[in-house]
């Protein structure tokens, strides 16, 4: 009898590793990625390129291509979303909230594909909807200019006046007045139509008028057109305030800090999702307590953030995670007044 336990157990491992082969064949998704990228550029040092970024880190990661698209105006984002979802590319994020009216529309005629849509909500069960409370990491760099401005004068120009920025706008101001509740904040909005997203020239005018009427510390959250506000405070020696990635290397020792919105984690996350069977519709709200916006600090900014300065905006970030600090959110009622 004995004879046969060694070709049994051969026979029966050879089984069990059938068995579990499809089994572990299936852990994994084989998908398909795509990006419809947002108007001003996939390489805009800002919302886009950190898409770009979090897409880079999943394809390094797992060896997948994924497929881009850079529409030059919104009219291509309603084609090239069909034109991805027709190659049967899955997952596909739309980036930003102009994309909404032409996601609502191809989600619906594809509803076995899956769709991540950044900064905007598209309630459809294909559907995965990230947004983020930018509110909360706006008041953290308005903190900092209050405590950086030596004027007491300090400015925000924003790309598309539209609701959204004026979030950014509303958030800044807080935490401006959270730490100098004399210090003054000086707007301007690049324009009203998309853009406003990608005029460096008409951004760089925008920040040199602020600065001339004593502004020394400007934040950019206008996507492309921030490239000339950061620039215009360099060449004044001012102090600039990047979005959305960091942007404290584009002037090492100009650069006060950015504020992070982690568009690049909502992608890979998004991707990642996808491929381990664990992707699911409905809206993610992303904040300080999420990880989802934060502040930077590195090599490039670390000169012109004292440790008391540090110390200041750690405990507002605490006090907000906690929830003792309520940051308003403009798009609540669309104003700054609670």
């Amino acid at each position: 009898m004995k004879r046969w336990v060694g070709p049994l157990i051969a026979v029966f491992a050879v089984v069990c590793l059938g068995l579990l082969a499809p089994a572990q064949a299936q852990t994994r998704a084989t998908i398909k990625p795509a990006i419809v990228f947002s108007t001003g550029g996939k390489f805009d040092k800002s919302f886009n390129e950190g898409v770009w970024q979090g897409a880079e880190r999943f394809k390094k990661d797992t060896g997948i291509a994924v497929a881009e698209f850079e529409p030059s105006n919104e009219t291509q984002f309603e084609q090239a979303l069909r034109r991805f979802a027709q190659r049967g590319q899955d997952p596909i994020i739309a980036v930003g909230f102009a994309q909404a009216v032409a996601l609502q529309k191809v989600a619906k005629e594809f509803p076995n594909i899956h769709f991540t849509i950044i900064d905007s909500v598209v309630n459809l069960p294909n559907v995965q909807s990230v947004v983020f409370r930018e509110q909360e990491g706006s008041f953290l760099v308005g903190v900092l200019a209050a405590l950086a401005s030596k004027t007491g004068k300090i400015g925000f120009v924003g790309g598309m006046d539209i609701p959204l920025v004026r979030r950014f706008q509303c958030g800044f101001e807080q935490g401006i007045k959270y730490a100098n509740p004399n210090a003054e904040l000086i707007t301007n909005m690049t324009g009203t139509t998309p853009a406003a997203w990608n005029d460096p020239g008409r951004g760089a005018e925008l920040a040199r008028g602020q600065i001339d009427r004593g502004v020394d510390v400007v934040y950019a959250a206008a996507g492309s057109t921030g490239l000339g506000i950061l620039q215009a405070t360099k060449d004044r020696g001012k102090l600039g305030i990047g979005v959305d990635s960091n942007q404290n290397h584009l002037h090492p020792g100009n650069m006060l800090t950015s504020m992070l919105k982690r568009v690049d984690v909502a992608t890979y996350e998004s991707f990642k999702a996808a491929q381990d069977h664990q992707w699911k519709g409905g809206t993610q709200v992303l904040g300080l307590k999420e990880g989802g916006v934060d502040w930077a600090l590195d090599k490039d900014n670390e000169s012109l953030v004292t440790p008391e300065m540090k110390a200041k905006v750690e405990a507002a970030k605490a006090d907000i995670i906690s929830g003792k600090i309520v940051v308003h959110d403009y798009m609540s009622n669309n104003s700054c007044n609670r």
